[in-house]
């Protein structure tokens, strides 16, 4: 790797780190090809990126970011998940690396927060950005209906009523 290579590297993860709503490290410990391949289809598909960086790179590139604290998580082989919803990496790998010993999750951050492996996992655990846009929305409604349903049952119940009455004097 030449100068301008690691020049746009060290660039690039910069990108992914000012952008990120959270940060994971991981160290893979020797996964085949089917695996990482895996891996990176599911963090892709939960919105994510998956990064394989050098440490010295890495550590260039969190210089001036949010994540200056996880500098000393880039020991060994590692890779970096980045995702704009604080919550979307931390999920695809905690769920992944419950299929394989071959991927350790070291730890990560989530902001200027330095979080370990049980932080990462405490955030898995936490709903997504869009779950948690459902929610809202549905509190929202909710009410709403509610009126919707209480304002048209008076108007119901008179109609109800006339509808028996009409039906008394018919019989």
């Amino acid at each position: 790797m030449d100068r301008s290579q690691k020049a746009d590297s060290v660039a690039y993860l910069n990108g992914l780190f000012n952008e990120a709503g959270a940060v994971v490290i991981t160290r893979n410990l020797g996964m085949t090809v089917a695996q990482s391949t895996a891996l990176r289809n599911k963090i892709r598909e939960a919105g994510a990126t998956y990064k394989v960086a050098k440490n010295r790179l890495a550590k260039l590139a969190i210089q001036g970011t949010a994540y200056d604290g996880i500098g000393d998580l880039f020991t060994g082989p590692t890779a970096v998940a980045t995702s704009a919803d604080p919550v979307a990496a931390a999920k695809a790998i905690v769920e992944f690396a419950k299929t394989t010993d071959k991927i350790e999750i070291l730890g990560g951050g989530m902001g200027s927060q330095v979080l370990d492996a049980n932080g990462i996992k405490a955030l898995a655990t936490m709903p997504s950005l869009d779950e948690l846009r459902a929610k809202l929305i549905g509190l929202v409604q909710a009410p709403a209906t509610k009126i919707a349903q209480l304002t048209t049952a008076p108007a119901g119940k008179l109609a109800r009523v006339f509808n028996a009455y009409a039906e008394k004097n018919a019989a």
